[in-house]
């Protein structure tokens, strides 16, 4: 990301603009291997001018986490329309746009990195998680939602993450196919705590009545009856 000829920029567009490009530098090689030289090059103005917006290496890097935690969280954000899975896998999409897009950044910002204190690192963290576990909620409209559904949603939120961080070791599952699982896999959370609680069946029933059997719901239960006659059936209780 290099800008050519030098020009004028205001003191906050100057700011933004060097965040840019380390957040691009970073997503693609460990802060350790990023110069200050290479940021300033990239961004077409001198190393001392570096310092001038920013003190010194790590709290740009901090700044460009601080972006990438704000960008991570947006991906959360959909419009209330149409089906949930739908709306789910729409997410799922965004979400690994940025891994895939920004996978040594997004390594960084879910484990700290190098560069930046843990405390600082764990409270973007914990603002995405939260930025994500609110959106989500906000989508299946539960007035007064039971402690089982808080704990599938965070659950889950946690669960895209972790696939996140082990898919990029190796990118050995195709993207789209964990899209979808991970869509399937917060069906069956749900599905699994609403054998438990009553009022999480209720969350399932209102989820499903809105589903089409053509949508990434309805897809996990043809899957799943699709190994039921291979299946064992369960010993009867006595």
């Amino acid at each position: 990301m290099t800008t050519g000829a030098r020009r004028r920029m205001g003191v906050d567009q100057r700011r933004q603009q060097l965040i840019a490009v380390a957040l691009e530098l970073f997503s693609h090689r460990s802060p350790d291997e990023v110069s200050v030289d290479e940021i300033a090059a990239a961004a077409g103005i001198s190393r001392p001018l570096v310092y001038h917006y920013f003190p010194g290496k790590q709290n740009l890097y901090e700044a460009a986490l601080r972006r990438a935690a704000d960008e991570l969280a947006a991906r959360f954000v959909e419009p209330r329309e149409g089906p949930l899975g739908a709306r789910l896998l729409r997410v799922m999409k965004r979400y690994f746009d940025f891994v895939d897009e920004h996978g040594t950044g997004f390594s960084a910002l879910m484990r700290g990195g190098p560069a930046v204190g843990s405390t600082t690192a764990n409270a973007m963290i914990d603002e995405v998680r939260s930025a994500a576990y609110l959106q989500i909620m906000s989508h299946l409209e539960v007035r007064n939602p039971p402690a089982r559904l808080q704990l599938v949603v965070r659950s889950w939120v946690s669960l895209a993450e972790s696939t996140a961080l082990i898919w990029l070791d190796g990118r050995n599952i195709p993207r789209a196919e964990l899209e979808l699982q991970l869509v399937h896999d917060f069906a069956a959370l749900a599905a699994v705590s609403a054998a438990y609680d009553a009022g999480m069946a209720d969350v399932v029933r209102q989820i499903l009545v809105a589903e089409p059997p053509d949508g990434p719901f309805g897809d996990l239960l043809e899957r799943l009856m699709a190994l039921a006659p291979a299946a064992p059936l369960p010993a009867q209780r006595t």
